[in-house]
């Protein structure tokens, strides 16, 4: 398809840049974006990426102790196996290292821009294309645009009064500064997430003395980690067969611990099985009676996203490790100050308080106009968040997104991914298929998905459990949890035999 010129620039301003698609993202979901553009027969696109490479969550998130919390036989792409992973679960380098292959084995850099990051999309009506601003000031025009930003990207902002005035060092988990020495130093580290249950346990023994402050416990399970042998490596990929019968394997263990799991608790108990391993685990790790009854939830497993970790819990019987749980009242020049009155003296202060994942300007991370004015933001404010298969959303036509509200079902990233590209492209091919310049999903196919949603999480963990303190980013301001409910299977024939009749194709202008 060739595209019509975008509009001159005016006087003063820069030249335009057209593209058929612009991909705004180059973690794994932006590369597969590319890649699968390229097997449609699309050249002409463009990646746009704010950070300096590939790679998303693990170009941001190198903190110690970073690693993959699915095993490493499913965090991967399935036309992209690797099977040289040195560890059952994948340190971040190595994910790191796995997308820069990915791209290179495509040839996909030359079509990516880094440094760069998009501030404003409008949809220009009347001439079926998207205006692209950004922060150097330049446009580019789009027939198509992907989003393919992940969720797990943009630090959360600390709200915590003082911040600023501590004199020590402060570093977040999700821009983590290698030269911040902790060795010997005594840390503070908010917040008691996935990421932190990684920390902690990494840096507990180089420090001189290590205080937790925990808002809400995380329910941490065993993880089946371990070395993957040269000889068991080499089995994987000389033996026919082998390599997909261990993803196989790890598929299924996934689709166990989470889809199944909370989706349809009343026919496969799971999650109830996995608190029981839970608390056994803490009864087993944790000697102190007090400090273990601080680390168990009382919200039940499934509300909120669990860590898995072999030493997290343990980290808390060594005598230069303390656990707070008294709300922070601020943080001071030299420390932090809890609500009753106790001062703790620190070097190093850690910020280990997650993601932005459902505030406005985050899904999407920048201001989207669609048809007649309409900002996306707004759009999904008044009516909640809503997208046709986690893909599409009424009158933001040629827009689609990766990780769009009831896509996601739990399982890995790289699953959702690989749906949600059967779906863009079969919906780009058609339109190339006959020409058209407009492709918008109608209003009816979104009120049926989005019912179809809500009807089926009523029966999910997240609705009949007790979630109430879990405090928990699954559940949005409203208290709507955004996973689309089914299976990876299901989900996956569905992002391939959805009608075509639930969108609409516009003909050529003029």
């Amino acid at each position: 398809m060739t595209l019509v010129e975008a509009r001159d620039s005016q006087p003063g301003e820069a030249p335009a840049t057209t593209h058929e698609v612009v991909v705004v993202g180059a973690g794994f979901a932006g590369i597969g974006t590319a890649i699968k553009l390229q097997e449609l027969g699309i050249r002409d696109y463009l990646v746009v990426e704010d950070g300096s490479d590939v790679g998303g969550t693990w170009h941001w998130n190198r903190y110690p102790g970073v690693a993959v919390d699915i095993p490493s036989f499913s965090y991967q792409f399935s036309f992209a196996p690797r099977t040289d992973w040195s560890r059952v679960y994948a340190p971040g380098e190595e994910l790191r290292a796995y997308a820069r292959d990915v791209v290179e084995q495509h040839g996909l850099r030359p079509r990516m821009r880094f440094s760069t990051s998009i501030t404003r999309a409008r949809f220009a009506e009347a001439e079926d294309r998207w205006h692209l601003t950004t922060d150097a000031g330049d446009e580019l025009v789009a027939r198509h645009v992907v989003l393919a930003t992940g969720a797990l990207t943009k630090p959360r902002p600390v709200e915590i009064a003082g911040v600023e005035d501590f004199r020590g060092e402060t570093v977040h988990t999700a821009r983590w500064d290698h030269d911040v020495e902790l060795r010997g130093k005594r840390v503070a580290v908010i917040g008691t997430g996935a990421s932190a249950v990684q920390l902690i346990a990494e840096i507990a023994p180089e420090v001189a003395d290590l205080t937790v402050f925990q808002r809400t416990p995380i329910w941490c399970l065993p993880k089946l980690d371990g070395p993957i042998s040269a000889s068991t490596r080499k089995l994987l990929e000389r033996v026919p067969g082998a390599a997909r019968a261990v993803r196989a394997v790890s598929q299924a263990l996934v689709e166990l611990q989470f889809p199944l799991a909370a989706h349809f608790p009343r026919i496969v108990p799971s999650a109830a099985i996995a608190e029981k391993i839970a608390r056994r685990m803490l009864a087993k790790q944790v000697h102190d009676p007090g400090v273990r009854a601080k680390l168990t939830p009382k919200y039940s497993m499934g509300c909120k996203r669990p860590s898995f970790h072999n030493t997290y819990l343990q980290t808390f019987n060594r005598p230069d490790v303390h656990l707070e749980t008294t709300p922070i009242a601020r943080v001071t020049a030299t420390g932090v100050e809890t609500t009753d009155g106790a001062h703790h003296e620190v070097d190093v202060l850690v910020l280990a308080t997650g993601f932005k994942v459902f505030e406005p300007g985050t899904m999407p991370p920048f201001p989207v106009t669609g048809t007649g004015g309409l900002d996306l933001d707004a759009f999904w404010a008044e009516h909640r968040f809503q997208a046709y298969q986690g893909v599409s959303v009424p009158r933001f036509p040629n827009f689609f997104t990766v990780f769009g509200p009831y896509g996601y079902n739990g399982a890995s990233y790289f699953t959702l991914i690989e749906n949600q590209l059967r779906h863009i492209t079969r919906v780009l091919g058609e339109a190339r298929t006959r020409g058209a310049t407009r492709i918008e999903v109608t209003e009816e196919a979104n009120r049926r998905y989005f019912e179809r949603m809500q009807e089926r999480k009523k029966h999910s963990v997240l609705a009949r459990g007790n979630c109430g303190p879990a405090n928990s980013y699954y559940f949005d301001a409203r208290g709507d949890t955004l996973f689309r409910s089914a299976t990876t299977l299901e989900a996956r024939y569905r992002s391939s035999r959805f009608p075509l009749t639930d969108y609409r194709f516009g003909a050529p202008r003029g």
